[in-house]
This record gives C-alpha cells, structure tokens and sequence, in this order.
C-alpha cells in the first residue's frame, strides 16, 4: 500500500494557541480570509462530517465540496479529519497542528497522508494543488490572527 505526505509551511504566529485556535475554528468567517478553504459546515462532534468547500483544482470557476469526517478534536492542540470511506482505495488524513512555543506564541502546520491503493494516482494529480492550498492557508492564518490579536480581541 502507497503512502504520500503533504505538509504546508511551518508558520510561526505571535499569539497564544488557544487563540489561533479559535480563528482556525470560527468558519463562519472563512470567506474573510481563507483562501483554499472557502467554507466549512460541521459540528465538529467526532465522527460527523465536515464538509470542506474548495476551490476547482484545476483552477476552473466554481467550488467543489470534500466530505471528510472529524476524528479528533482536541484543543488547542489537534485538529484530524479524514476522508472515511468516501474515496474507495483512498484515504486521506488531514491534520492541523498548533503547537504552543511560549505564551504568547505558537506554531501552525498542516499534514495530509494519502494511503491505499490509488494513494499515486492521487497524490501525482493533487500534491501541488494541495501543497498550494495548505501554504495559503498557514500564511493566510497568521495575517489574519495578527490583525485580530493586534487590535485587542485576543
């Protein structure tokens, strides 16, 4: 069995976990800042879907939505999904990773395993797309925690 890994930039944010967390959690604002993930509907309970709004990897007009489901919530720290059995021969693992370094700073990273059979295929398509998406995303985090810390919300 295959096994790829994508992993975004290592960002480093001057703000506490718990409130990077927060903004990495407030969906409803995605549409501000979120430049890879558009918008997001879930409860976040374990074991519910997540379904993740995308833009075409091709670049195209339009959206496309990935159903993922939600396996570990654990604040400020973790946040995994993964694509179940929605991709037969296919399993994708996304982790987001904010790691306190101090006070009030901390780290930001994000992690995708393909597995299974069609994990090449997949991965030869997709990386780049994904690759570009995590980065935006991280570098997007950070500007968007440091304009919300900085005018006094953290």
């Amino acid at each position: 069995m295959s096994e790829h890994l994508i992993e975004s930039v290592a960002v480093e944010i001057p703000a506490p976990a718990a409130f990077v967390w927060d903004v990495l959690l407030d969906y409803p604002h995605y549409p501000q800042w979120n430049p890879y993930t558009l918008a997001v509907a879930t409860t976040l309970e374990v074991g519910s879907p997540i379904d993740l709004t995308l833009p075409r990897p091709d670049g195209g007009e339009g959206t496309f939505v990935s159903r993922e489901f939600v396996r570990v919530v654990a604040p400020p720290t973790l946040l995994r999904y993964d694509t179940g059995d929605t991709f037969p021969g296919l399993l994708g693992v996304r982790d987001q990773v904010i790691t306190p370094l101090g006070a009030d700073r901390c780290g930001y990273r994000t992690y995708e395993t393909f597995t299974g059979k069609h994990a090449d295929a997949v991965f030869e398509a997709q990386a780049a797309y994904v690759k570009q998406g995590f980065d935006s995303v991280a570098h997007a985090l950070v500007a968007r925690v440091e304009a919300l810390f900085n005018r006094g919300t953290g």
